[in-house]
């Protein structure tokens, strides 16, 4: 059970969030969108507001920016997204994949995607989306991933940008988040 909190305000909601050792020196607040229904729609809201215009899809990693991407997805009356898998599945014929480092995982993963989500992209506009945006290494990740599949990545989009990522000028976030010394 967490000791800390850290009030977050973001979208019109208001969250307590966790705040959780991952080293010796680091803690994060947990920020978890999943079953959230007002964080997802009025941050989605808010999100698609500020997107390009250009955008022609929106992908994602998964787990937790998948209902951020369905929902902007429904605002922004697009029949489909796209979601980067981390794991090859049965139905996945012939996926191109490339490996991701993410402060909240740990060791390094890869990245997939199955052929009709290659097509949908070829050529396209696409926005990468995420709840959190902290050392950009999931970003880094999706982008090679979408240029391989042959689209032009136009942004980088998130609900939170946390740490030093606040400071970035080329991505779109809705508020800023901390990081934490770790308390032993």
């Amino acid at each position: 059970m967490a000791k800390r909190f850290y009030e977050l305000h973001v979208a019109g909601c208001t969250r307590q969030l966790p705040v959780l050792n991952i080293s010796d020196t680091l803690a994060i607040a947990g920020f978890v969108i999943l079953g959230d229904t007002d964080i997802v729609v009025n941050c989605s809201r808010e999100l698609a507001e500020k997107i390009p215009k250009d955008t022609d899809v929106i992908m994602t990693a998964e787990t937790k920016g998948i209902p951020l991407a369905a929902e902007m997805a429904r605002i922004l009356h697009m029949k489909r997204y796209v979601v980067a898998r981390k794991s090859v599945k049965a139905y996945m014929e012939n996926p191109i994949w490339v490996e991701d480092e993410s402060i909240t995982t740990a060791g390094k993963q890869r990245l997939y995607l199955q052929d009709a989500d290659i097509e949908l992209m070829k050529g396209k506009n696409v926005l990468l989306v995420d709840d959190v945006i902290s050392t950009g290494g999931s970003m880094k990740a999706m982008k090679q991933l979408a240029e391989k599949a042959g689209a032009h990545v136009i942004g980088e989009a998130a609900i939170l940008a946390e740490g030093d990522a606040a400071k970035r000028k080329d991505i779109i976030y809705l508020a800023p988040l901390p990081l934490f010394d770790a308390e032993k």
